[in-house]
């Protein structure tokens, strides 16, 4: 195959932050994709749907209208059950989302007793709303390569075991581990894989030199478990979708003593993605996880509208950064050349 359509994408985990950042990226995401579940670390995070509607039309006002930013709530340990109900019977959310305080960038209003939130867990399981989960934990005896595994077993299958009900997204999940307890579970759960965990693994953080545009938080593991998120997102198991946890920092936050967590990956996703499917001989399954996967489980309609992927002799030129009203941000950089044109979209 040399070119492939598909109906438009939507990026199950987006960040687009505020300000200047925003006006600077948010059309990065807008060029591609039709909708995205828009994360709410902001400082100070999107806690209530009064926020979450105004950053809303913060989105829209630089986006445009042909991208729709799907809300998050950024879950605390105050949340307010009624307001949660509330603001997703009004459409102004679509799912909350549980950062364990500290785990990423901007968390530290998260979770530390998660038997706090569970009137909220059990308000959203009876509403449908799903809960988005950064699934790692944060305790400083577990290595920060185990944080995953440690979280299904501690935290997320107990919430899953007392509340059955709730419908939950293992966010940007990195390992073997993940892979396996999507696939043994019957109901109620699904997992975005982002751009950058199916391209690195630790070794490009790390040899040769420290590599900080490939830092991210969950940290790349093992090439062993970078495989099976290939091998799950090329299966056709539509429990998998995309989430691309584009994260946009300016390269001087990326770039000192203590960067920040992130790959800016917007701009160039889907070329990447038709290279990993294509050297996988699974175009064919391209279009479930991009496009069909992620609004089954959101139990929305797929897009109408298409954008064809063309094959091209000579790579894609894309641009090495992003200039910002913020700062110049990094390009995600696969480490191979891209041969996939977004030809029409």
């Amino acid at each position: 195959m040399t070119q492939i359509t598909l109906p438009r994408p939507d990026d199950w985990h987006l960040h687009l932050r505020d300000g200047a950042m925003l006006e600077g990226i948010a059309p990065e995401s807008a060029r591609h994709f039709a909708r995205a579940i828009i994360m709410p670390n902001l400082v100070p995070p999107i806690v209530t749907g009064a926020q979450a509607a105004a950053y809303r039309e913060r989105i829209i006002t630089v986006a445009g209208d042909s991208f729709t930013p799907l809300m998050t709530l950024y879950l605390t340990e105050d949340t307010d059950p009624a307001d949660v109900v509330a603001a997703h019977r009004d459409g102004i959310i679509t799912a909350v989302k549980l950062y364990p305080a500290g785990a990423t960038t901007n968390s530290a209003s998260g979770v530390t007793n998660f038997d706090k939130v569970r009137p909220v867990l059990d308000a959203m399981a009876e509403a449908g709303i799903p809960l988005c989960c950064h699934g790692e934990v944060t305790d400083h005896d577990i290595d920060i390569f185990d944080r995953e595994a440690v979280f299904i077993d501690r935290v997320l299958d107990p919430i899953r075991r007392a509340t059955p009900g709730l419908r939950v997204v293992m966010e940007h999940i990195t390992t073997a581990d993940a892979v396996a307890y999507v696939q043994s579970q019957p109901e109620n759960l699904g997992a975005t894989i982002t751009t950058h965990h199916l391209v690195i693994n630790r070794n490009h953080i790390l040899v040769g030199g420290i590599k900080p545009h490939y830092y991210c938080l969950p940290v790349a593991k093992r090439e062993s478990h970078r495989l099976a998120l290939v091998q799950a997102a090329t299966s056709g198991d539509a429990r998998f979708f995309l989430g691309t946890d584009s994260a946009p920092h300016t390269d001087d936050a990326k770039e000192n003593a203590c960067g920040c967590a992130g790959c800016f990956t917007a701009t160039n996703t889907l070329s990447i993605l038709a290279h990993v499917f294509d050297a996988a001989g699974a175009l064919d399954k391209l279009e479930g996880f991009a496009s069909r996967n992620g609004p089954a489980f959101y139990r929305l309609p797929v897009n109408a509208d298409t954008i064809k992927l063309e094959k091209t002799d000579a790579p894609v030129p894309y641009p090495a950064k992003i200039d910002t009203g913020a700062g110049p941000v990094t390009v995600f950089d696969p480490g191979f050349p891209l041969h996939w044109a977004v030809t029409q979209a």
